[in-house]
């Protein structure tokens, strides 16, 4: 079909209105029909330069892949390590980099120590994939627990990690130890079943003089649900200059230390349930005693 001449004379006011109606947001479609436009290369001419608007892109699945390829190439791979890495087609990765400068020239040793790299990454990401699986997987089977596992397992754990009274030493104190929030939160739960009441429970911060102190405190504090005030007086430890640590950085918090008012008893209970625990494994009963303990 044959346009007039005159229709698209005053081009320039033309692409004027069509800029103007671009970027009120209007689609191609809607400038073609208000202008009454139907030539798509006037349309194309007439929108040069102009960004379609955001309500008008469609999400692209290979979006992703492209910045990808992208931040590849600009790493300097070559198309067969994008290929690799991302498992698309040569020909897309041609598309999505040509306007990218080449990569230069490896030597072959450095192309062979990066390939190698590549595939111990790929390695580790599969093996750090198994590994969460697996652990998921145990986490599950646990599922709830009740009292006598909550009990059996702070027995055992505190006999692990608690303080233990000694024949050259009579401290029948319950006092717990420990670093791992984790076991804490167990630890505080088994006294909880035992009926200990918060208000026989004491705590204190042990940890290095290089840490932030008062940021531990207030974990801890913040971990066992009461007011860093009640905190006792922190033990600081020196760090010896010989000795290389470890256990530094942002997610140091010292170890805390938990203990129990008025516990002899209660410490005689422990010892007696760790007896009667590697009695009842090993086939053997357990010596009985008259009286009260």
């Amino acid at each position: 079909m044959a346009h007039s001449p005159s229709k698209y004379a005053d081009f320039e006011g033309l692409r004027e209105q069509a800029a103007a109606l671009r970027r009120a947001g209007l689609s191609r479609r809607q400038i073609r029909d208000r202008l009454r436009i139907d030539n798509n290369d006037i349309l194309n001419r007439l929108l040069q330069g102009e960004p379609p608007p955001e309500w008008t892109k469609r999400p692209n699945a290979k979006d992703d892949l492209r910045a990808q390829a992208r931040e590849l190439r600009l790493q300097g791979c070559t198309y067969d390590q994008i290929q690799v890495e991302l498992g698309c087609s040569k020909s897309s990765i041609s598309l999505w980099v040509r306007d990218l400068p080449k990569p230069e020239r490896r030597d072959p040793a450095e192309q062979a120590r990066l390939a190698s790299r590549k595939r111990w990454e790929h390695e580790l990401a599969v093996r750090d994939e198994q590994r969460q699986k697996t652990k998921a997987a145990a986490a599950a089977q646990i599922g709830t627990m009740a009292d006598r596992d909550l009990f059996l397992t702070g027995v055992a754990l505190y006999w692990a990690e608690g303080a233990k009274d000694k024949p050259y030493a009579r401290r029948e104190n319950v006092q717990f130890v420990n670093s791992d929030p984790g076991v804490i939160r167990i630890y505080l739960a088994w006294l909880r079943l035992l009926g200990v009441e918060q208000e026989r429970l004491r705590y204190r911060v042990m940890i290095h003089a290089t840490a932030d102190i008062e940021a531990a405190n207030r974990y801890w504090a913040d971990l066992v649900g009461v007011d860093v005030s009640v905190f006792q007086k922190t033990t600081i430890k020196q760090h010896n200059p010989k000795t290389v640590r470890k256990n530094v950085g942002e997610n140091y918090r010292g170890c805390l230390v938990i203990s129990v008012r008025q516990c002899a008893e209660l410490y005689r209970r422990i010892e007696g349930w760790w007896s009667g625990m590697v009695h009842a494994v090993s086939g053997i009963t357990p010596p009985s005693h008259s009286g009260k303990v």
